[in-house]
């Protein structure tokens, strides 16, 4: 049983920045992806970004250019680096790893 526990979320302005990381409690494999859900009030869940040694980082289009996702295979962990924050980003952002899922991290983007 893997757990992930994510960190980094919370109260930003529009263009603002945030860094949410997930670190997950055993091995992972590089060629498995890791990365990053979210879901906003009322809204599926859909996907942000993933990452894997295979397939290297992959990015949702309404994040492409914005967001970048990183993993540190040593450490079994990954990074999602969020810039130019817009109100529509506001969301809960889950953490996976196969078929694992961690609890969450409230990202709020408002003046």
């Amino acid at each position: 049983q893997v757990q992930l526990v994510e960190s980094g979320g919370g109260l930003v302005q529009p263009g603002g920045s945030l860094i949410l990381s997930c670190v997950a409690s055993q091995f992972t494999y590089s060629t498995t992806p890791m990365g990053w859900y979210r879901q906003a009030p009322g809204k599926q869940r859909e996907p942000v970004a993933n990452i894997n040694r295979l397939e290297g980082p992959q990015y949702a289009d309404s994040v492409r250019g914005r967001f970048t996702i990183s993993r540190d295979y040593g450490k079994d962990t990954v990074t999602l680096q969020m810039r130019s924050l817009k109100p529509e980003d506001t969301a809960v952002y889950v953490c996976f790893y196969d078929t694992y899922w961690g609890q969450g991290t409230q990202v709020t983007v408002s003046s």
